[in-house]
């Protein structure tokens, strides 16, 4: 063979490559009025496409919603206001609300609502954990939570035990050593990330939060700590990020999930 008809062979193969990935791509995407509805993430990346509700009418909410369901695959729409989220369940049957997580799931088939694992579960149950350094940071641990749940990656939670009182901490250490990845949600300085990841071998995902007083710039304070920290074992996200930390935490576990199950093979 020549080189003018290999260098034809590898042009035509390339050719083909092309209109096979296109293929591939149109075949995972459905347009819709508003919308390019990304199908193929669930097979890409192991879960589906979430919605980024703020900004963006019930309608099309809706018909985002209808389109992930046809194709059996359920939906998670963040930072959606009460009222579209209303508007946006009369159309569906199975759904859940968090009206603090400011989130909605929608499933094709039963939905049950997520609980935290209780204390005898926390060591059969590979899991990940959401810490909230004050109670003033529950809506964003809660969109963690929401977040883990549509994942369906079992979790526990601790609530308000900041730096401010480190009794309340050394407290629940046995119970998080049992965690896989943990997120920490904390305003004001933000320490509380570095403290939790002194104390434990596992992925630490720090979510700074808008909560503070003047100095704590809306969050830029504790987000500056958070990536300051000289503790490895952090990784920030963005304030007020909820979703990304848990989402972060959720593949990790989800990823241990898949090893120990092909382990077992």
């Amino acid at each position: 063979m020549s080189d003018s008809e290999s260098r034809e062979e590898f042009i035509q193969h390339v050719e083909t490559m092309k209109q096979a990935d296109s293929s591939f791509r149109a075949n995972q995407t459905h347009q819709i009025e508003g919308a390019t509805v990304d199908l193929g993430r669930l097979s890409r990346c192991g879960f589906g496409e979430v919605i980024f509700g703020e900004g963006k009418s019930a309608e099309l909410v809706t018909r985002i919603i209808q389109t992930q369901i046809d194709q059996k695959q359920s939906a998670f729409i963040t930072r959606i206001d009460s009222g579209v989220a209303f508007q946006v369940r009369q159309s569906f049957t199975h759904t859940h609300h968090n009206p603090i997580a400011r989130t909605l799931t929608v499933a094709p088939e039963s939905l049950e609502t997520s609980q935290p694992l209780v204390e005898n579960e926390l060591d059969q149950t590979i899991h990940a954990a959401v810490i909230t350094a004050g109670s003033t940071d529950l809506p964003v641990a809660e969109e963690a939570i929401e977040t883990l749940a549509w994942m369906g990656i079992a979790y526990q939670r601790f609530d308000d035990i900041g730096v401010a009182g480190p009794q309340r901490l050394a407290a629940v250490l046995p119970q998080l050593r049992a965690a896989s990845a943990v997120v920490v949600v904390a305003g004001m300085e933000g320490a509380l990330p570095a403290v939790v990841a002194g104390h434990l071998a596992v992925p630490i995902f720090a979510v700074p939060t808008s909560v503070g007083y003047g100095a704590s710039l809306g969050g830029l304070t504790p987000l500056m700590g958070m990536l300051s920290t000289c503790t490895a074992n952090v990784a920030a996200v963005n304030i007020d990020a909820g979703f990304k930390g848990g989402y972060m935490a959720g593949i990790v576990v989800n990823q241990i999930l898949q090893n120990c199950d092909r382990g077992k093979k």
